[in-house]
């Protein structure tokens, strides 16, 4: 666990006048985690300290720190690349299913429920003991009912659909965690999305991308590949200093017995951190269906006024949008190009060929910064990047790469002054390689250690879990492209793990859900399948099986998927 070093702060940041109003506001201190996605573990701590939070460190796809009610509240209302946050309420050691139940039986549940109120339990297991993570999850519920029986002769109902009161268990090895669950439905989940298109861009990942950037307005905006505009809206958002909790409908803390509205209410609007906007983004698609969809969401935010969409050819249109030609200033290119995973686009080569050669002829001096998946898409554009920042797209372990185009050679470029990589660019681009060498080694025994096994049953891909959400509350059952296109399934994965460094491949995502029961979290010592008569299965498997773990098979079907294509663009 790293304790965070915060880099510039934004101006809007608490001073300490301020944070001792709000803590006289907020009353006592406590313990608090936010969950987030692999790789963006430094921007929210760099948010938190905006918000006045104390004690941060940064742990794997969280950030744990200390804060008051007030302080609870902002985090959910305020913080852009949080998916949830969690109030811790007990750790313990938990080498046996008697522990848990003791431990959770001895928690005073009064404090939190009554027999008439509703509850769920999440939980996520990485445990030589544990293989089970439903099981797990039954002995939490046992525990709290059997305490309300013994007490009152009635128990509290637990309800998979919009519960009273949502619980988190983690455990890592023998250290376990009991949380509760102040966010409810996953914070991405801003509530101006009306529409969407194929495989859209997490909210919390936009985020993360343009808060690494280190933009907040101070030039135009431009994603020629904007699809349902998430990109384009959070970039808004951001620029005016627009909270995202904003749009939604309500969170898990306003059903608490201690919750104070009129604090709430407080923070809800409070707009201190709003600002005028003086540039302009600029969203572009092919697809007419996309710009539609992404045209209803944008006025669905009320961001018509900053955000232009239209429907354009990238092959065919002059990067830099007429507003901004002749100017002095680039607007900053952030976009998100289809790669063939889930999005078919014939030529997929030349198209990026393409954004490497508009990007070189149409944009010298300006910056763009492009997330993708494939290794050959990248080479075709051509281009030598500043800086490379591995994140997970869903299942995808995608890149952000930044391009700084100038004119003429490297060595010119810097001798006039100008940079292509700062030294902190530097040291992050240092840190992630030794990660990733650490990250590939451990992958390469683990799959040595699996064997030659590939056989999966089909009881042994059975996931189950709490499903959290009515269809009243806006959980669209139905649209599985939304959940496959990064949604809401990163928040399984790493819990608060500050010392597991078994699970960071995984990078927040979650491709163990169903919609029944409980949400089962296998450990990573059984992969393979469910107890068989309280023992652990011998038969371990990697779970890259699911993708196949045949190098030479992958290879051989990307090399039919890109078959035929030489690259060569279109238009030349």
């Amino acid at each position: 666990m790293n304790t965070i070093t915060t880099g510039q702060i934004d101006s809007t940041a608490p001073n300490e006048g301020q944070r001792e109003e709000a803590t006289n506001r907020g009353g006592t201190t406590f313990p608090l985690i936010a969950k987030t996605f692999q790789g963006l573990e430094p921007i929210l701590a760099q948010e938190l300290t905006e918000l006045g939070a104390n004690d941060i460190q940064i742990g794997r796809r969280m950030v744990s720190f200390t804060g008051d009610k007030e302080l609870l509240y902002r985090a959910n209302f305020c913080l852009r690349t949080a998916i949830r946050v969690l109030k811790p309420i007990k750790q313990f050691r938990a080498k046996s299913a008697d522990d848990v139940y003791e431990a959770v039986k001895a928690i005073d549940w009064s404090e939190h429920l009554t027999p008439q109120t509703t509850f769920a339990v999440d939980s996520v297991v990485f445990s030589p003991e544990f293989h089970h993570s439903k099981f797990v999850a039954y002995k939490v519920k046992d525990a709290i009912a059997d305490q309300f029986r013994e007490r009152t002769g009635t128990r509290p109902n637990v309800s998979v659909t919009n519960p009273d009161l949502q619980l988190h268990i983690h455990i890592s090895d023998y250290d376990a965690t009991l949380a509760l669950d102040s966010s409810g439905e996953s914070l991405h989940r801003r509530g101006y999305r009306q529409e969407t298109v194929s495989a859209p861009l997490n909210e919390v990942l936009a985020a993360g991308i343009i808060l690494m950037t280190g933009w907040h307005g101070e030039s135009d905006f431009l994603d020629p590949f904007c699809g349902s505009g998430t990109l384009c809206i959070e970039a808004a958002l951001i620029a005016r200093g627009i909270a995202p909790g904003v749009f939604r409908q309500g969170y898990a803390f306003e059903k608490w017995p201690d919750f104070d509205r009129e604090l709430f209410e407080h923070v809800y609007n409070d707009d201190s951190r709003e600002r005028d906007f003086e540039h302009h983004i600029f969203g572009r698609d092919v697809d007419p269906k996309a710009v539609g969809i992404a045209r209803r969401n944008i006025k669905a935010a009320g961001l018509s006024k900053d955000i232009t969409i239209d429907e354009a050819d990238f092959r065919t249109t002059d990067l830099c949008p007429e507003q901004t030609e002749g100017g002095e200033q680039k607007p900053l290119i952030i976009t998100n190009p289809p790669y063939g995973e889930r999005i078919s686009t014939p030529d997929i080569l030349g198209l990026y060929k393409t954004i490497g050669q508009k990007l070189k002829r149409e944009f010298t001096g300006g910056e763009a910064w492009v997330l993708s998946y494939h290794e050959e898409c990248f080479e075709q554009i051509g281009l030598k990047p500043s800086l490379k920042t591995p994140l997970f797209n869903g299942s995808l372990e995608c890149e952000l790469r930044k391009y700084v185009l100038f004119d003429g050679r490297l060595d010119e470029h810097r001798a006039a002054g100008g940079f292509v990589k700062t030294d902190d660019e530097r040291r992050q681009m240092a840190d992630k390689r030794r990660f990733k060498q650490k990250r590939d080694g451990f992958k390469r025994g683990f799959d040595s250690e699996a064997g030659d096994d590939t056989d999966f049953s089909r009881d042994d891909r059975e996931r189950h879990h709490f499903n959290r959400f009515s269809r009243n509350d806006g959980f669209r059952r139905g649209d599985r492209n939304e959940r496959r296109g990064g949604f809401d399934r990163s928040e399984r994965r790493g819990g608060f793990d500050h010392n597991d460094d078994r699970f960071e491949r995984r990078g927040g995502f979650d491709r163990r859900e169903s919609r029944a029961g409980y949400r089962d979290e296998r450990s990573f010592d059984n992969r393979s399948g469910y107890r068989d008569g309280g023992r652990r299965r011998d038969d371990r498997r990697s779970d890259f099986r699911a993708k196949g773990n045949d190098r030479n098979a992958r290879q051989e079907a990307r090399r039919r998927f890109f078959g035929g294509q030489d690259g060569n663009n279109e238009d030349e």
